[in-house]
């Protein structure tokens, strides 16, 4: 005779296996002292522990980088046997529970408010349809406010600072840490509700109250001119000659502005501003973050320096892009459109070994190709991509891979 019952959920499940982050949840009562970084749930009999088990948790998503992981505090998960301390509840919460750290990155680089923070966050929370609590460790005031359209979208309650609550709050069900599948974004097979960058996309635009869900279809007929936005960086890998590439773009046809975000820029107004763009077009780095608030069909070009950085260029921005149904060109610059040339010989391993920087790590990588080195675009050889722009806003709405084909040479 078969038994028919069925086994109950594990009370703890705990994933220590995943790049870039290790994420627990916890099916029981749980009473979290956040002053302490502690956090305790009641096992079941069939658990059957040592008594002074524990787990330890890192709750932030760069579990690769151990400078980053060097400043982000650590949460012990203990059973409450397993504690001759048992907090008692000073607040009861009927309620599930998040609790993570936002890390030191976050908060100087837009990128990594989105890769190391918003996108995981909208992973693991947006199940609840607001119905959740934030814990949140490292919090900063100000980058709470920066974000807390979106933030409210993901959360009808109260932030706590993790660090500094003293209270003992108790929830019915907790996370600990942030599920993160890779830089900008979010893989349907791993998410629940199967949810994606396209959901994503669509909750930040609900939360800044984003006109338009679509771009421009030129097929219409519109008599309204396409819009080009160049974004421009002020410090390295700036575009040196983007005078030519806005003149470029209006005998093409685009109604073309140039805009420089920065860690100061309010973001609901400059999200207002990005949507209204059909294209988007500027030199690898955080300000390429703002597709997240261009419309669906809307074309993203990303300027890839030297280096050989066309696979972390893909990574970082092209992939959440195309997972984000918008149109993703790549543009590899040769060495005469880089300043590196008026910095080193050309039989230098700068040109020659490019290889040999990474191999020695992200700084010496990053200072010579990210940090010295400028774009002059040669403009006959950009044509072509500003025209695939038109092309691709001009009815091929099916096209939803990415075109790398300008980086092909």
């Amino acid at each position: 005779m078969k038994n028919k019952s069925s086994k109950a959920p594990p009370i703890l499940l705990c994933d220590f296996e995943g790049s870039r982050s290790d994420v627990c949840e916890i099916y029981s009562s749980v009473r979290i002292h956040g002053n302490s970084s502690s956090i305790f749930f009641a096992p079941d009999q069939t658990m059957n522990m040592e008594e002074n088990k524990t787990w330890t948790i890192k709750p932030y998503t760069r579990k690769y980088d151990n400078n980053a992981l060097s400043n982000v505090k650590a949460v012990t998960i203990k059973p409450l046997y397993a504690s001759k301390e048992s907090p008692k509840c000073n607040q009861y919460h009927n309620i599930p529970a998040i609790v993570f750290s936002k890390g030191s990155y976050a908060g100087k680089n837009f990128f990594h408010d989105f890769s190391d923070v918003l996108v995981p966050l909208f992973i693991t929370a947006r199940q609840f349809e607001g119905e959740v609590q934030i814990l949140m460790a490292d919090l900063q005031p100000t980058w709470i406010e920066k974000h807390k359209k979106f933030l409210s979208q993901l959360t009808n309650y109260e932030i706590i600072d993790f660090n500094k609550e003293t209270q003992v709050h108790c929830y019915p069900r907790a996370i600990v840490g942030l599920y993160s599948h890779n830089d900008l974004t979010v893989d349907p097979s791993r998410s629940p509700n199967n949810y994606s960058m396209v959901d994503f996309a669509s909750l930040m635009r609900r939360a800044y109250s984003l006109e338009r869900d679509i771009a421009t279809n030129l097929v219409e007929g519109s008599k309204k001119k396409p819009r080009l936005l160049i974004i421009a960086r002020n410090r390295n890998r700036k575009l040196i000659n983007i005078g030519n590439v806005v003149a470029l773009g209006e005998e093409l046809g685009f109604d073309v502005a140039v805009n420089e975000p920065s860690l100061r820029t309010n973001v609901e107004e400059f999200a207002r501003m990005v949507n209204s763009f059909d294209v988007m077009v500027g030199v690898h780095g955080a300000g390429l973050t703002n597709q997240v608030f261009l419309p669906t069909n809307a074309v993203l070009i990303q300027i890839v320096p030297l280096g050989n950085i066309k696979w972390m260029a893909f990574n970082f921005y092209g992939l959440g892009a195309t997972n984000m149904m918008l149109k993703y060109v790549q543009y590899c610059i040769s060495e005469e459109e880089s300043t590196l040339i008026d910095l080193y010989p050309r039989d230098h391993a700068v040109f020659r070994d490019p290889d040999s920087f990474q191999r020695k790590g992200w700084g010496a990588m990053g200072e010579v190709y990210l940090n010295q080195q400028n774009v002059k675009l040669n403009i006959t050889r950009f044509k072509p991509v500003l025209t695939r722009a038109l092309e691709l806003l001009g009815g091929m709405n099916y096209v939803t891979w990415p075109d790398l084909s300008f980086c092909d040479n």
